[in-house]
């Protein structure tokens, strides 16, 4: 760790005359500096007034193997480190914050490319949605697709365009207003507008995508009860009332890890994640083919979920502790509900579902012994009768949910 705190200074393509005052004077005291190629090639050097007389360094890669190692090496010495506009927006900052302390780094903001953007478009920052592709794959886009919204897409490279363009138009969202701006606050600055469905431009590797969402698009709430014609499945599948009502009762929380043991079709672990973009789930399942099944759902609406293959609760060795647990499927394996509630945190729900009298029994007990909320929820659908309409009942499922 640096004897003296570390300053991360935001930079955009303007380079040295976009800097402020306070950047400009850190920089120039700097003995070492850290940045990208590119960010390094916008300080000025060697005989150029002014200049900055540091050792340049740029990033090695992997960079998250190769930080400490590089701030153990010059420990002792001013290391002054170039990030993309705001530093802790997505950027360096953060992760030098969460290494070194918040009191070991200084931080010199510039403005983001999402202020940037959001200048250049006209849209209020405060009701638009940010999301990344920078350390996230595209298709974690799809949850944030809703009929009039405003998005902006961090890219990861000049191809993020074209493939967030393909998923629009995939998703049915083709229509929508399609802007990627390029190298924002630079000399060479760029923005060009199209709907998704006619992208087809080159576009630089520094590039922001800005989308507004048609108001008539297709609806696949992030709200419990997707329909079942969502998943891909072969009957396992926890269907949509049955699923609102368990979903209400794990009571997603950003952050926090659900485990989804017998996973099925994963719709379980797949609305827990699109709940929020830092839910995180493990679905367990023993059988392969409902596994790979599980996680093309889980890819095709955008979900942060882990698929496990193997039987509960052998599987759940080693994994990290969750803070919610549901037991749809094998709840009759001896020793589960032990090891579910061993490694559940303490505040942590778990919610067992049961539609055998085998697993209702088992539920009945779990609930005599811990207490919580025990529910049957009984579902009738219309179906025809005939030339007439009638109710349909589908098997009623017990429905048990306890706080650790």
């Amino acid at each position: 760790m640096p004897a003296d705190p570390l300053t991360v200074v935001g930079i955009g393509p303007d380079g040295w005359p976009g800097l402020s005052p306070a950047a400009q004077t850190a920089l120039q005291a700097a003995e070492v500096l850290l940045g990208s190629p590119r960010q390094l090639a916008l300080i000025p050097s060697g005989a150029s007034a002014p200049s900055v007389a540091a050792v340049r360094i740029a990033w090695p890669s992997p960079l998250s193997e190769a930080l400490p190692r590089l701030l153990e090496e010059h420990r002792g010495r001013r290391i002054c480190v170039l990030a993309s506009g705001d530093p802790t927006f997505h950027g360096i900052g953060t992760t030098l914050v969460r290494l070194l302390g918040a009191d070991a780094v200084h931080v010199i903001p510039h403005p983001s490319s999402v202020s940037l953007a959001c200048a250049r478009l006209g849209w209020p920052q405060d009701q638009v949605q940010v999301v990344s592709t920078v350390t996230n794959p595209v298709d974690r886009l799809h949850p944030h697709l809703q009929p009039g919204r405003r998005l902006l897409i961090l890219s990861r490279t000049a191809q993020t365009p074209a493939e967030v363009a393909h998923l629009l138009v995939a998703r049915g969202y083709g229509d929508s207003t399609f802007t990627v701006l390029e190298q924002l606050d630079g000399p060479a600055e760029r923005i060009r507008t199209a709907t998704a469905a006619d992208w087809s431009h080159e576009v630089d590797p520094l590039n922001l995508i800005a989308i507004h969402c048609p108001p008539d698009a297709p609806v696949l709430s992030t709200a419990p009860g997707l329909p079942d014609d969502a998943y891909e499945h072969d009957g396992q599948l926890t269907k949509r009332e049955v699923r609102a009502v368990s979903l209400s009762r794990l009571a997603p929380v950003p952050g926090q890890l659900l485990w989804d043991i017998g996973g099925g079709a994963g719709s379980i672990a797949i609305e827990w994640s699109r709940h929020h973009p830092t839910c995180r789930a493990i679905a367990i399942e023993r059988d392969p083919a409902r596994a790979k099944r599980l996680g093309r759902n889980a890819t095709a609406l955008g979900a942060a979920v882990t698929v496990v293959e193997g039987p509960a609760p052998a599987a759940l060795e080693g994994l990290e502790s969750p803070d919610a647990i549901f037991i749809g499927g094998g709840a009759t394996a001896p020793g589960l509900f032990d090891a579910c509630w061993n490694a559940l945190r303490p505040g942590g729900r778990l919610v067992a579902n049961g539609v055998t009298l085998e697993t209702e029994a088992l539920i009945i007990q779990w609930y005599k012994t811990y207490g919580g909320d025990l529910v049957r929820l009984d579902v009738h659908r219309a179906s025809p009768i005939g030339t007439m309409t009638g109710w349909r009942p589908a098997l009623p499922v017990t429905i048990w949910s306890v706080t650790k």
